[in-house]
């Protein structure tokens, strides 16, 4: 009998589950996550399954760890200080495909160097210009992206690049071939920014969550899931942590196929910060073809197919004063729910929300708060930065306190991009406890703060609520609807038959709309989902049902609902894929592009076999040191070729090899 140890963390809570023989769950569990250390949510959850089930720690088999981590720092535009070395493009391309929009200020360069098409080098590589880069910028982030042109067919100037930032740097490095064997320099090199920002907070998260564990007694190995669903060694998450971003969501459809069995469903999971939306077919979650996409970075990581949206209990409400009834939207930000501040600062936020509702005009910043979040590097934060962040040292404040002028927002959004801040507001889940549909939390604190968020003047001059419960009904009923339109989304992008518009405009198309109404009129019009929705998380049964009858569709779900990340995390499998390339630079030579360097062939045969080796060798190596066993290993080849003079020339050929195996337990 085998006891496997399953850990989620979310953006609000941490899920902890103990399942026996990937078959019965024994016990499940929940703390809230610790966004200063992660590692406390970690132990308490772990602590309090254990309790539950009367398992010893010591006789858990395998644990293993999903984490929204990576998403939510993505979409929330989140993580450490990093530099771009771009060696070989053009100044505008960072520009063009959104480099400088990732980089968010960040330093980088634009050296010479770079290879063509057939892996020659175009240029030498600017050693004395990275050098400079290095000395000016080196201690003031906390890693470093590479990606030099056609680097998936040639790296030696991203080796030497990486070879040179070791030597007079102690920060890590992210290549962009080895993130990726694609082309698209450009788009790799937007990986190996997101990678980098990543590796720190990551790091952390691993390494304080197995001290966690092996203090509770826990000594068997840790696995982490990755964006496709599968499992890794904590080791490679530490190196690649780019690619657990969708961890948590591919861990919940993993999770939702093992609770329902179901072949074909969409997979609906709702967390404090996201939404995430993905289609099973055929029991399998489809892998998206264009690499990952959170919020508004497109990736090379292979991942599930999956619609991210900045939607969930603790989305941040805005008010819409446009028109004459005025209306909230939700999202994308998270906050902090008003009702849970107060858990931690009882004196500070009633005493703010009470002095604010004896005033006789809304404020600007009526019911919101902020507070630093502890253990967070502070590489390149400015002078104004690190200013406000010394007034609001260890305590909650309100945020009207601490911003003297409006051009301080500018320095707050920084600190809140950077992890060293979080605001605290309304969400939906302060809604939640204002109609009693929760009661975790300070339902006092929140009936407080939605009665000042309904005291917002419409166009027509009334309030936007007579009552907090009004209020709260109104954020329930926007999330409802924001949540129908993700899935319609996911549906239409899924749909074979294509409608010749984006799948965003036809869900929120007015015959879509009307026809989910059941309009009847000279026109008859009935439109909804045709498949059932398995909705998950925590909250999942409190608003789903009300979004099934709204899109007229069987609504799933499952009894562990709430903990379907964590099950996902330990029924995986581990899976490892390697791709590469051959190309033909000239007729009757055949170049095989490997890590070392391109070899040429002069038989397209032996070419081929020679890379299905070297793919075969390193996806078995990397299969085995993320703790698999019984490991299978398949073989694809993808030969193009061109008719010329009634002949057929070989063009180009990609070879993948996939390794899958049982994750090793510990006996």
């Amino acid at each position: 009998m085998a006891l496997l140890l399953g850990v989620d963390t979310g953006g609000t809570y941490t899920d902890a589950v103990i399942i026996r023989d990937e078959r019965d769950v024994i016990a499940s569990a929940k703390a809230l996550t610790t966004r200063h250390d992660l590692a406390i949510g970690v132990g308490g959850a772990v602590r309090a399954v254990l309790e539950q089930s009367g398992v010893a720690a010591a006789d858990i088999a395998l644990a293993s760890l999903s984490t929204t981590l990576a998403t939510n720092a993505l979409v929330e535009g989140q993580g450490g200080r990093v530099a771009l070395v771009y060696i070989g493009f053009k100044e505008r391309d960072l520009e063009t495909h959104g480099l400088l929009e990732a980089l968010k200020g960040d330093p980088h360069v634009v050296l010479a160097g770079g290879h063509n098409h057939a892996g020659g080098e175009a240029a030498p590589l600017d050693e004395e210009g990275l050098r400079m880069f290095l000395k000016q910028h080196g201690a003031g982030v906390g890693g470093f992206a590479v990606a030099a042109q056609f680097g998936t067919r040639n790296p030696a100037h991203e080796l030497r690049a990486m070879a040179l930032i070791s030597e007079l740097t102690d920060r890590p490095v992210s290549a962009s071939h080895q993130l990726s064997a694609k082309l698209n320099g450009p788009k790799r090199a937007m990986t190996a920014v997101l990678n980098a920002r990543l590796i720190g907070m990551i790091d952390r998260l691993i390494g304080r969550a197995e001290d966690t564990l092996k203090d509770l007694g826990v000594v068997a190995p840790l696995m982490v899931v990755r964006g496709d669903g599968a499992l890794i060694s904590s080791a490679q998450a530490r190196e690649r942590p780019i690619e657990t971003i969708l961890s948590g969501p591919a861990a919940s459809i993993v999770g939702a196929r093992w609770m329902t069995g179901a072949d074909h469903a969409l997979v609906s999971d709702i967390g404090g910060t996201t939404t995430d939306v993905a289609l099973l077919r055929d029991g399998r979650p489809a892998i998206d073809p264009a690499g990952a996409r959170v919020g508004p970075y497109r990736t090379m990581v292979e991942a599930v197919a999956m619609r991210t949206t900045g939607l969930g209990g603790d989305s941040e409400v805005h008010f819409l004063s446009e028109g004459l009834q005025g209306g909230v939207s939700l999202g994308p930000r998270r906050l902090l729910p008003v009702s849970l501040v107060a858990i931690d600062a009882p004196d500070i936020v009633h005493a703010t929300l009470e002095s604010q509702l004896r005033s006789t005009l809304p404020g600007e910043h009526d019911g919101i708060f902020v507070r630093a979040v502890a253990g967070q590097t502070m590489e390149g934060i400015g002078p104004r930065e690190e200013a406000l962040l010394e007034r609001i040292a260890d305590n909650v404040h309100p945020l009207g306190d601490v911003l003297r002028s409006r051009i301080e927002n500018g320095a707050l959004k920084r600190l809140v991009e950077r992890g060293l801040v979080q605001i605290a507001g309304v969400t939906p889940s302060d809604a939640s406890h204002v109609l009693g549909l929760a009661d975790t939390w300070d339902v006092d604190a929140a009936q407080k703060a939605l009665t000042l968020f309904g005291r917002r003047r419409t166009g027509s001059g009334d309030r936007l609520a007579a009552d907090p419960k009004v209020m709260a009904r109104i954020i329930i009923s926007q999330l409802e609807h924001q949540t129908a339109l993700t899935l319609l989304e996911t549906a239409f992008a899924e749909e074979e038959t294509k409608f010749g518009l984006e799948p965003d405009v036809l869900a929120r198309h007015v015959l879509m709309q009307r026809g989910l109404g059941g309009h009847q009129g000279l026109v008859r019009l009935d439109t909804g989902l045709a498949v059932p929705v398995i909705g998950l998380g925590a909250s999942a049964s409190t608003y789903y049902p009300a979004v099934g009858t709204r899109l007229g569709c069987e609504m799933i779900l499952p009894e562990h609902a709430g903990v379907a990340n964590a099950i996902g995390a330990v029924v995986g499998r581990v899976t490892m894929r390697e791709a590469g390339t051959i190309t033909s630079p000239s007729e009757g030579k055949y170049r095989v592009h490997l890590t070392e360097g391109p070899e040429d062939f002069g038989d397209a045969e032996q070419a081929l076999l020679r890379l299905e080796d070297v793919l075969r060798a390193r996806a078995l190596a990397a299969a085995e040191a993320a703790g698999a066993e019984d490991i299978q290993v398949s073989v694809a080849r993808d030969v193009r070729s061109a008719g010329v003079e009634s002949r057929e020339v070989f063009v180009e050929a990609e070879v993948s090899v996939e390794a899958t195996g049982r994750p090793r337990v510990a006996v």
